[in-house]
């Protein structure tokens, strides 16, 4: 039995919950989080003393540590966004792991760091109060500024940017640049604990990144440092955040078992692998290699070499968000084959090849048409995880986290591994592709409640959640997990809005 410690990006289930659905389906490893409680309420911070004696009562008995820098130094992923930490509290918080690395010996070490991200849309819920107001505003100017360096604006972008600099408050440009200044050089110091040999691998995710802008400036920053130290087998910087602790728990449970795993990627449409995706910044294939070298994983050549499969669904051409979906592109269909990716599937699973089905087709959410034909060809049932859910690295890195704890019989609990894929289809395939909008459109505002704030409707508007996922599993899923018995189906918000939910359900197998 394998001890990892984890401490998580912050308490919403995909970074709370995810990680463990993945050790649960597996006998010889126990994960060892916090108790949610310690982890903070959305902007509230959580109590980093108290995780940080949680982290050293339990390093001790442990075989590896999965931490989050943001959680252990911030309080959690928004705080990030909204501290005003001085720096001699930063580098008490950084000697932290200096300390811990005493405690633990050569026991291995994985942190993930993120890189501050900057929306394109004007919203407080997750950003300053001053985003409602400014936010695409500031986007805006940093990403014209940087353009602007680096290849060059028209006349009309120019003009923009003198506008939009009139536009902005001084001091909010500054307020906001100051805590990116911070956290850019934590992140500097957190590489310096790695070329230390206190660390013994970090993730860089970036959170909703582009092209141009405050993210690409600082990632740059952060990889000229890391080229400088020659540090590039040590730090990973790639598209992504929420995934990254269950990414890491896969690498530490792969570092633990002396393995690398190999796999073979294939996807359901020719000009997939080069599909930039939404709110990243490089092509689909570029971030798969990048989440593949973070769980210690490489890419094949043929299926006969691989431990496991990755059947990747992708765009035709152009992808769109999961909402649209019932008015999807055309080249979804024209430049995408999806009964062969399909069939593809099924002949791997009949070989015995296990198979992971990562449903990066849309942005925040499955593709209902692939669900339907998974189920027509009675492959629920014999895949070993379906994910669908957010960004497309969101869907990539759990679902390489699945398959490497799914991926062999030994030790595997399957009841937990369907549960986990029912999990999905649920959640990501069904309520994201779907229920959301529909429920935010029609049924929010006759309660008084709207996308970003259910406004204390958590119970009614769980129930009319739950109504409609048991009504979309009974029309969509025919011929699948016929022996499975599903009940206590709840819903919870863990922001109190729209964006995710907390599924709860009870399943057994039937005979």
């Amino acid at each position: 039995m394998y001890t990892i410690v984890y401490i998580p990006l912050d308490e919403r289930p995909c970074n709370y919950a995810y990680p463990s659905f993945l050790a649960n389906t597996r006998s010889d490893v126990q994960l060892r989080m916090p108790p949610i409680h310690l982890l903070g309420d959305k902007k509230k911070p959580a109590d980093t003393e108290a995780l940080w004696k949680f982290v050293f009562d339990q390093a001790k008995t442990a075989d590896a540590l999965v931490l989050s820098t943001d959680m252990l130094l911030y309080g959690g992923l928004l705080p990030s966004r909204l501290h005003h930490l001085s720096e001699d509290e930063g580098l008490k918080r950084i000697n932290y792991f200096r300390t811990l690395r005493k405690v633990v010996g050569n026991k291995p070490i994985f942190a993930f760091s993120l890189i501050m991200r900057t929306p394109r849309y004007n919203s407080a819920d997750e950003e300053p109060d001053y985003y409602e107001q400014y936010g695409e505003r500031i986007y805006k100017q940093a990403y014209l500024t940087d353009k602007w360096e680096r290849s060059g604006l028209s006349q009309k972008e120019q003009e923009e940017l003198q506008t939009i600099r009139h536009e902005v408050p001084k001091d909010i440009i500054k307020d906001y640049e100051d805590r990116r200044a911070f956290n850019l050089n934590m992140n500097v110091k957190i590489t310096e604990l790695v070329e230390n040999g206190v660390i013994d691998f970090l993730a860089i995710p970036q959170d909703d990144s582009a092209e141009y802008g405050y993210t690409s400036q600082d990632q740059k920053r952060v990889y000229d440092q890391i080229v400088s130290k020659r540090l590039q087998s040590k730090v990973a910087v790639y598209p992504g955040a929420d995934e990254a602790g269950s990414s890491l728990v896969a690498k530490a449970f792969n570092h633990l078992n002396k393995r690398t795993m190999k796999v073979y990627p294939f996807f359901s449409s020719t000009l997939g692998a080069n599909i930039i995706p939404l709110y990243e910044d490089r092509p689909l294939a570029e971030s798969l290699k990048s989440h593949l070298f973070v769980t210690d994983c490489i890419w094949v050549s043929n299926p006969e070499q691989a431990d496991f499969i990755l059947a990747v669904n992708t765009a035709g051409k152009i992808m769109q968000e999961s909402s649209d979906q019932m008015a999807k592109d055309s080249t979804y269909n024209s430049f995408r084959q999806l009964r062969v990716f399909v069939h593809t599937i099924e002949r791997y699973v009949q070989e015995g090849i296990p198979v992971a089905v990562v449903d990066s087709a849309f942005a925040n959410g499955g593709d209902l048409e692939l669900i339907a034909l998974l189920d027509d060809s009675r492959l629920l049932d014999h895949i070993i995880s379906y994910k669908a859910w957010n960004t497309n690295c969101n869907t990539i890195g759990t679902s390489i986290a699945a398959a490497i704890f799914g991926f062999e019989s030994t030790n595997r609990h399957t009841v937990n591994l369907k549960k986990n894929i029912l999990y999905h289809l649920l959640d990501d395939g069904f309520y994201q592709g779907a229920i959301r909008k529909s429920v935010t459109d029609t049924f929010l505002p006759g309660i008084g409640a709207n996308y970003f704030d259910v406004k204390g409707k958590e119970e009614v508007v769980g129930e009319k959640i739950v109504t409609l996922l048991k009504e979309a599993f009974d029309t969509n899923i025919r011929h699948s997990f016929k022996n499975i018995v599903v009940s206590n189906l709840e819903i919870t918000f863990p922001w109190k809005r729209m964006f995710e939910i907390g599924i709860h359900l009870d399943i057994r197998e039937t005979h």
